[in-house]
C-alpha cells in the first residue's frame, strides 16, 4: 500500500503493482502482439498479392520491407498506446491481472501519458531499439528501487501501475458487542499500528471462510497481539472474536468523531464549503487507522 495525494488534495491508500504481476501482464500482452503481428503480416501479404495479380512472387522487396516496418510499429507502439488511451490505463494483459496505469496524482492516463511510456518502453526497455542490450535490466532495477515500482517509461510519462481489484465490500463484520461498549470507550489504542489493525480487519471480514482449527488459532493470535499494545484488558471470559470486534468498532467510531470535529471547525471558517460537501454518503468501512476519515472525505468530496 502507498499513500497517494490526488489533485483534489485527498490522500488515498493504493496498492502498488510490483514486478511479478506486471511481468505476467507484459508476457500476456507480448503473446497477443505476436499473434496480431503475424495476422497483420499475412493479411498484408495476401492483399498485396491479390492487388498485384501475379501472386507472392510479384511482391517487391522494398514494399515488403516497408509493410513489415509499419506493422511492427503498429503492433509494438500502436497496440499499447491505443488500448491504454481507450481503456484509461489498461491493456489486455493488465485487464487479466487486474492492473491499471494511473498518473502520479492517481488520475486516469490520457493519450500523452500512454504514448510517452510506450515510446520509452519500445526504445529503451523492450525490444530496446535504442539500447539493444540491458534495457530490460535497467527497467527491472528501476522498478525495484522505486517506491511506486516505476519502470523507465513510467518515470518519463509521470505514471505508475496499481492493482485496481481492491474490494470495497469486505464481507460481514460484527458491530460493537453491546456488553463491551462501556469497556471499549476506555481503550487506549495509540499503540495499535496500521499493519496489525489491518490484519484484524481482514480477519473479521473473512473469518467465516476460514476452517477450524486455523480460524481459532489465528483469532487467538491476533487477540494476543492486540492485547499487548492496548489497555485495559477485556473483561474476563470475553471471546476472542468479540474482543477484536469491539476494538475494531471503537476505532471506527473514534475516527468518525475526529472527522466530525474537523468538519465542525471547518464550518466556522467556510460554511459554504462544508454545506456543499455534506451530502449523504454510503456507510464507511474501516480498513486501518485514519482510513475511515480518508475514505469518508474522498466519497463526500466533489
Amino acid at each position: 500500500m502507498a499513500p497517494i495525494v490526488t489533485g483534489e488534495a485527498v490522500q488515498l491508500d493504493i496498492r502498488i503493482a510490483r514486478l511479478g504481476s506486471r511481468a505476467l501482464a507484459v508476457l500476456l500482452d507480448l503473446l497477443i502482439q505476436l499473434v496480431l503481428f503475424y495476422a497483420l503480416l499475412m493479411g498484408a501479404l495476401f492483399g498485396m498479392a491479390v492487388l498485384l495479380g501475379s501472386g507472392f512472387a510479384a511482391v517487391d522487396m522494398a514494399l515488403l520491407t516497408a509493410v513489415y516496418i509499419v506493422i511492427t510499429v503498429v503492433v509494438l507502439a500502436g497496440y499499447p498506446t491505443l488500448l491504454l488511451t481507450l481503456t484509461r490505463g489498461r491493456t489486455v494483459g493488465k485487464m487479466a491481472l487486474g492492473l491499471r496505469v494511473v498518473r502520479d496524482d492517481g488520475g486516469p492516463v490520457g493519450f500523452r501519458h500512454s504514448l510517452t511510456r510506450t515510446i520509452v518502453g519500445v526504445a529503451v526497455e523492450f525490444p530496446a531499439v535504442v539500447l539493444p542490450f540491458g534495457g530490460w535490466i535497467l527497467s527491472m532495477v528501476s522498478m525495484m528501487s522505486s517506491p511506486l515500482s516505476k519502470r523507465l517509461g513510467d518515470h518519463a510519462a509521470g505514471t505508475f501501475v496499481i492493482h485496481e481489484r481492491n474490494l470495497e465490500a469486505w464481507g460481514w463484520v460484527p458491530v460493537m458487542p453491546p456488553a463491551l461498549a462501556g469497556w471499549a470507550s476506555t481503550l487506549d489504542l495509540a499503540g495499535l499500528d496500521d499493519d496489525l489493525a489491518l490484519a484484524v480487519r481482514h480477519f473479521l471480514a473473512r473469518n467465516r471462510k476460514l476452517r477450524e482449527p486455523a480460524r481459532t488459532a489465528l483469532g487467538a493470535s491476533l487477540a494476543r497481539q492486540v492485547a499487548a499494545v492496548t489497555s485495559p484488558p477485556p473483561p474476563a471470559g470475553t471471546p476472542g472474536w468479540a474482543y477484536l470486534a469491539a476494538v475494531h468498532a471503537e476505532r471506527h467510531q473514534r475516527a468518525m468523531r475526529r472527522l466530525a470535529a474537523v468538519r465542525g471547525r471547518a464550518a466556522t471558517v467556510w460554511p459554504e464549503l462544508v454545506a456543499a460537501t455534506a451530502s449523504p454518503a454510503p456507510p464507511v468501512v474501516d480498513q486501518g487507522p485514519g482510513d475511515t476519515a480518508r475514505r469518508a472525505t474522498r466519497r463526500q468530496t466533489p
